[in-house]
């Protein structure tokens, strides 16, 4: 099915066979959900052991009653665990939070906005307005962040390798208003990128050209959910960064909430000591401390970095048919054909997918009338506005793989039509 190819006649003959195809699904009143990336049952099921696991043993390693107060900044154990995580050497630039890594972002932009993260001359809101950078497509809920407090997002595009980082020195260098930027660097949320090694090492030399107080916001959260052998390894940026006298420019942040029980993870930010200084001050105001409880339950269950890749292998072993699912079927569907495109990603939890310029809205919109949501049209770009209406997320952790492939099969038909009714009205 190649549009820019066909006839009228042709394009009408597809148009009735599709819609006809559509209705047949749109009878069988299905309920099926692709919309976010969280872990199937079967995946927080491979951390059930973390009921019971202390045994009425709540000591840290170097004696602390876990049950009690204070430990801001987590306990030894668990600061080396985010290490694990994150691939990091220097367990002691980690702060262990609560269950959430996006509470810890969004503590850490509110903290350099309004309070800042150096002391009170470094806040942000001194210099007036404020921009951060988003590489688009990107995960919704940092431009949430962002929305919250205040602060105008400017869309860089992304390519195979990262953001572009040609187009981002330029808006850094033209504009003292920038002062950070979004980044998921391992797995992009939703294209599935990894960024290269040059990309990390200009990511890290961004200090020397930003304005005072600019700040990476290194999203992490796919570190360690790779679904091949072979994964593609991700640059160190802390390590660039102390090559490049830039360590104060970047905020790293994990969580085992994709890796354990997501509701009840552990989060985790690296960074330099004037960093985690300036988000102390912050956090002292609002906690006596974490849940320690916990940070002990995670590290009886994942002692080391070898055993966390153990336990990743067995998530990886139940997504892999899940994303076969989904990019087989887009394979077979648009394989030949100019009615998408679509990144294979080896890791994370998405595949981001382009239809046609124009047709993303109504290619959702189709799909729910047939009984499958999919992330809104627009999601992936701030302020929910896709400037082409082209790109949909689409996330299958959850779904049992039959209900990925039944869903697929809608998802495919809802583009073609969407896609064949454009041109006919074009």
């Amino acid at each position: 099915m190649q549009l820019d190819k066909a006839t009228p006649e042709q394009l009408r003959q597809w148009e009735s066979q599709l819609a006809a195809d559509y209705q047949a699904i749109v009878d069988k009143k299905l309920s099926l959900d692709l919309t976010r990336g969280k872990p199937s049952a079967e995946q927080l099921s491979l951390s059930d052991a973390l009921d019971g696991i202390l045994k009425g043993d709540y000591k840290a390693a170097d004696g602390t009653d876990s049950r009690n107060y204070g430990g801001l900044d987590g306990l030894p154990e668990a600061k080396q665990l985010g290490a694990d995580v994150m691939g990091l050497d220097d367990a002691s630039q980690i702060l262990v939070g609560g269950n959430s890594s996006l509470t810890l972002m969004f503590q850490a932009m509110l903290t350099a906005h309004q309070f800042g993260l150096k002391d009170a001359a470094s806040a942000w809101k001194n210099d007036g307005d404020v921009k951060v950078l988003c590489p688009v497509p990107g995960y919704d809920r940092h431009f949430t962040v962002c929305e919250q407090l205040g602060i105008e997002m400017v869309t860089v595009p992304m390519g195979a390798s990262g953001p572009d980082m040609d187009a981002v020195e330029a808006m850094i260098k033209a504009d003292d208003s920038i002062k950070g930027i979004w980044c998921v660097p391992k797995y992009s949320n939703p294209t599935g990128v990894v960024y290269s090694d040059e990309t990390v090492e200009r990511m890290a030399k961004l200090g020397k050209i930003a304005s005072a107080n600019f700040r990476i916001f290194w999203d992490n959260a796919y570190s360690v959910h790779d679904l091949v052998d072979d994964a593609p390894q991700l640059a160190c940026i802390m390590a660039a960064c102390k090559r490049n006298g830039t360590e104060d420019s970047v905020l790293q942040f994990a969580s085992t909430s994709k890796i354990t029980h997501a509701g009840a993870g552990v989060a985790f930010m690296a960074a330099s000591a004037t960093n985690l200084a300036g988000l102390k001050r912050f956090l002292s105001t609002c906690t006596i401390g974490p849940d320690k409880v916990n940070q002990i339950r995670h590290t009886r269950l994942l002692p080391n970095r070898d055993a966390l890749l153990a336990h990743m292998k067995k998530h990886a072993e139940l997504l892999n048919p899940r994303f076969e699912a989904v990019l087989s079927a887009l394979d077979a569907a648009f394989g030949d054909n100019d009615l998408g495109a679509w990144e294979k990603p080896v890791g994370g939890y998405f595949v981001s997918f382009d239809t046609r310029p124009g047709c993303a809205g109504e290619t959702v919109r189709l799909a729910a009338e047939a009984g499958v949501k999919l992330t809104p049209a627009g999601a992936t770009f701030p302020y929910g506005k896709d400037p082409e209406n082209r790109n949909i997320r689409i996330a299958p952790s959850v779904p049992a793989v039959k209900e990925v492939v039944a869903a697929m099969d809608v998802f495919v038909i809802c583009v073609k039509l969407a896609s064949v009714r454009q041109k006919l009205a074009s």
